[in-house]
């Protein structure tokens, strides 16, 4: 795929707790062959190490830290416990992290030259001018049965009502938090996870990205997109 000609390929996939979000970047880091950043990760490898030194000064650990922090090694880490699930949701309201793993965010887009996929719950904010902005919508009974899901297959020990219990408080912490809230903006491309499978999903977002790679007049032509 020719996408050199264009500067910035920033595909930005928002949403709530079980959204279907992560998958869906996979899925576009996937079929256009570039990496994805998961920001989750970083706010759950945050919330882990502060909760095992339990530094005086979280921020200023944070700055020394998350900079050196090779985002490739998140996934040998078990990051999804419920005591980080929770702090990571707790430690995400303060503007002062926040600002932390923005700029963590940041540089690891420009490491990759701008062509790459970010998913989280603001990172449409984060990117403001991303080639496209994707929100990823489920209803609670889906999204709570997907989680359910995701635990057994992990050997964790819970139950659907919990987890959907666990999804509302999250989703309330997330929408409702002063700084950087989870919002539906107007320029978002919303995809419904309940209603399409995986396939359709990404046919779905790759047709609407390729439109918008031919509407931009790249002088890249069908072939180049598939």
């Amino acid at each position: 795929m020719k996408l050199k000609k264009i500067k910035n390929f920033i595909l930005t996939v928002d949403g709530k707790s079980a959204s279907g979000k992560s998958t869906a970047a996979h899925l576009l880091g996937k079929y256009f062959h570039i990496p994805v950043l998961q920001s989750g990760l970083i706010y759950r490898w945050a919330a882990k190490k502060l909760l095992e030194n339990r530094p005086k000064d979280r921020i200023s650990y944070l700055r020394k830290h998350l900079p050196k922090l090779n985002y490739n090694s998140l996934k040998k880490i078990n990051l999804h416990t419920p005591e980080i699930s929770k702090y990571s949701a707790i430690i995400a309201r303060y503007l002062a992290v926040r600002k932390v793993v923005k700029k963590k965010q940041k540089s690891w887009v420009q490491s990759n030259k701008n062509h790459c996929v970010v998913e989280g719950r603001d990172s449409h904010l984060i990117f403001p001018n991303a080639f496209l902005k994707f929100y990823l919508k489920a209803n609670l009974n889906t999204a709570a049965l997907r989680r359910f899901k995701e635990l057994k297959k992990k050997q964790k020990k819970t139950t659907l009502k919990t987890v959907k219990i666990d999804l509302k408080k999250r989703d309330y912490s997330d929408t409702t938090r002063k700084h950087s809230p989870l919002t539906l903006a107007k320029d978002h491309v919303v995809i419904r996870s309940d209603i399409y499978n995986k396939s359709q999903i990404i046919k779905k977002m790759s047709k609407i990205v390729e439109k918008k790679i031919r509407s931009k007049k790249y002088g890249i032509g069908n072939r180049d997109c598939k």
